[in-house]
């Protein structure tokens, strides 16, 4: 990699609107793909995977996959674009890189559950609409961000996390057809009374944990045992070394790739359009929390890249993006976009500004989107080769929600809404049946858990006194709290 000296004075790199010799800035634009790219490319396959049309399903709806995986590369790119040149007040104009979001998962997979292609028209109801409202919010974004202190999006960031890990375990244990044929096996042996037939049973099997740890453990030595973009691609490194041992188990077929077109051009409302209260909803509640992430992206990115706090301008165009860059994926058949907060580490890391580098960095992303084939050769990893990937980047998630709650001063106002929030948003991931007789919009939106726990958590912060005395909270601790802050 260029050292600064070669790619420019410190005045120039710290400057968005400088551009660096094409030599430089090539490899460091392909250097923000593959900071991204599979943490990009993931969300569609979890989604067609809940839908029952992704890995292993065998279902003739598989095609759908290789589009989604195409249009997320695609449309991560443009938007990326909507960030780094704009329109009008669209855009912050600084290098921020946007990618299909993760915060979104645990709504759209009650959305989707086992229905099939059929839900995903309802689905992109709600990225449509969720996206217009998420540009909304940036005219207000400045006014609303008192609502949503460190202890709202450390808790709400720490349950996406923890309502994925469960499916990087499942993928890494063989994915969810694998995990149906031991369901139904069990089932079917406690019905007759007789051992169940486990022949042909895969889930859980020591070759698929195999496979799946030899990708956390590749990932773990390359990322804190090498430097530079070898690092910053661990995740990516340690999916290809758990692919081609995967390979060489004859895990890995091809059949996929030799039947995607070439070329394809993104068909408008691929999956057609559904209105769908509880995804509008869903949505446009997630927006808020997805707004306040992006207004952190952003003022890492100056803070990191050139020393000073984001401007108002920059953080409203981030916001207009953010949202019409969703808009324009929904309208396509893709999934929501966000700033990716890995993408503004690495700014920190090679003090590059640039936004002329991420924007080659979109143009290598757009081009992929345009040949089939790419997604088609994404779909051949094995879906324990992506579980092991995925258990990391997961855990990840629930370390930055982590992260984020350290800097809440723990006194025990602050205790109690936590405990409330995390408590019934949990609670209600791990047990939905304990809403059954909800009606279906309200089930599929307090079943995901997050919307009730972002809820309650920013209620509370807004109802409760800013302190609560020892003596209200001991009964609530148990006298297990500490006496810190008081």
């Amino acid at each position: 990699m260029a050292t600064g000296s070669s790619l420019g004075t410190p005045e120039q790199l710290r400057d968005p609107n400088y551009t660096p010799p094409l030599a430089s800035a090539v490899p460091l634009g392909i250097q923000h793909v593959l900071a991204m790219f599979v943490s990009n490319v993931t969300p569609a396959i979890i989604i067609a995977g809940a839908a029952g049309f992704g890995f292993g399903s065998n279902s003739p709806d598989f095609p759908n996959l290789i589009y989604m995986i195409q249009m997320s590369m695609l449309f991560a790119g443009v938007a990326t674009l909507f960030q780094t040149i704009g329109f009008g007040p669209v855009g912050a104009r600084l290098p921020i890189v946007q990618g299909t979001s993760f915060a979104f998962i645990p709504i759209m997979i009650p959305l989707v559950a086992g229905k099939g292609v059929d839900a995903m028209g309802a689905l992109m109801c709600g990225v449509i609409v969720g996206g217009l409202f998420h540009a909304l919010l940036g005219t207000v974004i400045g006014r609303i961000r008192f609502a949503l202190p460190p202890l709202v999006t450390g808790l709400v960031v720490t349950m996406i996390g923890l309502a994925l890990v469960k499916v990087g375990i499942q993928y890494a244990a063989g994915g969810v057809p694998a995990m149906a044929k031991l369901t139904g096996a069990l089932a079917a042996a406690k019905a007759s009374g007789t051992p169940a037939d486990m022949s042909g049973i895969e889930y859980g099997s020591l070759l698929n944990w195999g496979v799946a740890l030899v990708v956390i453990v590749v990932t773990l030595g390359v990322k804190f045992f090498t430097r530079g973009i070898v690092s910053v691609a661990a995740v990516l490194i340690g999916l290809i070394v758990g692919y081609v041992v995967a390979y060489f188990l004859g895990m890995v077929n091809f059949d996929n790739v030799g039947r995607a077109a070439v070329f394809a051009l993104p068909q408008p409302f691929h999956f057609g359009f559904e209105f769908s209260i509880a995804a509008i909803v869903g949505f446009c509640l997630m927006s808020f929390i997805s707004a306040v992430e992006t207004v952190g992206d952003v003022s890492g990115i100056t803070k990191g890249g050139a020393g000073r706090e984001a401007t108002t301008e920059e953080i409203r165009g981030a916001t207009f993006a953010d949202g019409i860059g969703t808009f324009v994926s929904g309208l396509f058949g893709a999934l929501p976009n966000t700033s990716f907060s890995q993408n503004v580490g690495l700014i920190a890391m090679t003090g590059v500004m640039s936004r002329t580098v991420v924007t080659i960095g979109a143009l290598f992303l757009i081009a992929g989107g345009f040949f089939p084939k790419v997604g088609a050769v994404i779909s051949t990893v094995p879906i324990e080769v992506l579980g092991g990937g995925v258990i990391v980047m997961f855990g990840m998630v629930v370390a930055a929600g982590v992260s984020m709650l350290s800097d809440v001063n723990w006194n025990r106002r602050n205790m109690v809404i936590f405990a409330i929030s995390i408590s019934v948003g949990l609670g209600l991931q791990l047990e939905p049946n304990a809403l059954f007789f909800l009606p279906g919009t309200a089930k599929v939106l307090m079943t995901s858990g997050l919307l009730p726990a972002a809820f309650l958590a920013i209620l509370l912060n807004l109802v409760l006194p800013e302190e609560i005395g020892h003596d209200q909270t001991e009964e609530v601790t148990g006298g297990m709290a500490g006496h810190k802050n008081d």
